[in-house]
């Protein structure tokens, strides 16, 4: 992710008093009435809010969940964001978020106007470990982030397919599909899609947590991020590269917490570099299929590429050829369209 400046933000703040569920219960969503204004989603939440799944949500600004509270997002809620580089969704380090998805009926967030970085995406902030410490600032909104319950819950995610981020806040900034902030192991995070981002699809600032389902298709910068120590795993992935120019399918920076893929495939019809690390980052890979591209792994900073560990050997050369694994099946993702 390249650099954010901090955003000063003006919120209107909108406080729904609901009765909690979690992702077995039958949801209750509040009764907004006829009001058009009560689907548009902007300013602080500060009492838990369970959306409607009959009703089209409009995301009109930045909308804020605080420390404390839960935002519930049933089966089949569809959030569309107006174009502007301000709007985003911020989960609150101590909030947590419960999207509640299923295959038939998949939460989506997008834009309007259905084109690459349109608007900001999701970003979860929690009290996990980075190696930017306790309460660091996050590049985004200034929000906090970071402490040392690794094993953290900033709340669930299933079945969510998020479209059209990366909004430009000038030349060098802009924002990911899912952006994760010191997010802690407790997260689950399942059945994930990242569609036609300009920047990257998601990107760990440390912490623990784990994806398992991640689909990626045409982000502009790169598929999968990470930075700050991050030491979770993703599982079953399925990387799309069609559009030219985009940087990576992954890219790590940072300190080397020797974070975990399993199940790894990207595919690019447009040439361009599959991995890329920098400074000391490292990764375990078991099962990595790449195909397509012009340079398989780029060690940026030139750190030691013994960091980088396929299927139980560490790499002595960057043109070894041992991401020939077997494809992960991609019709486990039929359930995006």
């Amino acid at each position: 992710m390249k650099k954010f400046k901090k955003l000063a933000t003006s919120f209107v703040v909108l406080s729904v008093v609901l009765t909690s569920c979690d992702g077995n219960d039958d949801f209750l969503p509040t009764d907004p009435g006829t009001d058009p204004a009560n689907f548009e989603l902007n300013g602080t939440l500060e009492s838990d809010r369970i959306l409607d799944p009959s009703e089209s949500y409009t995301l009109t600004g930045s909308y804020i969940v605080k420390s404390g509270t839960t935002l519930t997002i049933p089966a089949g809620t569809q959030i569309i964001s107006e174009v502007a580089s301000n709007n985003y969704i911020a989960i609150e380090k101590g909030a947590e978020i419960d999207i509640q998805g299923t295959a038939s009926l998949p939460v989506v967030m997008k834009s309007t106007a259905g084109n690459q970085g349109d608007w900001g995406g999701l970003v979860i902030l929690g009290d996990a470990i980075t190696t930017e410490g306790v309460n660091a600032t996050a590049e985004v909104g200034g929000f906090i982030y970071g402490g040392m319950n690794a094993a953290d819950s900033s709340g669930n995610i299933d079945y969510l397919i998020i479209k059209n981020a990366g909004a430009q806040i000038n030349a060098d900034s802009q924002y990911n599909g899912l952006t994760l902030y010191a997010v802690g192991s407790a997260t689950s995070i399942n059945n994930l899609a990242l569609l036609d981002g300009a920047d990257d699809g998601v990107e760990f600032f440390g912490g623990s947590a784990s994806i398992t389902n991640l689909y990626a298709e045409n982000n502009q910068d790169d598929s999968v991020d990470w930075t700050e120590g991050w030491n979770g795993t993703i599982t079953n992935t399925y990387v799309v590269h069609n559009n030219a120019g985009f940087s990576t399918a992954i890219e790590a920076d940072g300190d080397n917490n020797n974070p975990t893929i399993t199940n790894f495939t990207a595919v690019s019809t447009a040439g361009g570099t599959a991995l890329q690390f920098k400074k000391m980052s490292g990764v375990t890979m078991v099962n990595v299929f790449l195909s397509g591209y012009d340079i398989t792994v780029d060690m940026k900073d030139e750190g030691p590429i013994e960091n980088i560990i396929v299927d139980g050997t560490p790499m002595t050369n960057p043109s070894n050829d041992v991401f020939n694994g077997t494809p992960v099946d991609i019709s486990s993702w039929a359930w995006i369209n």
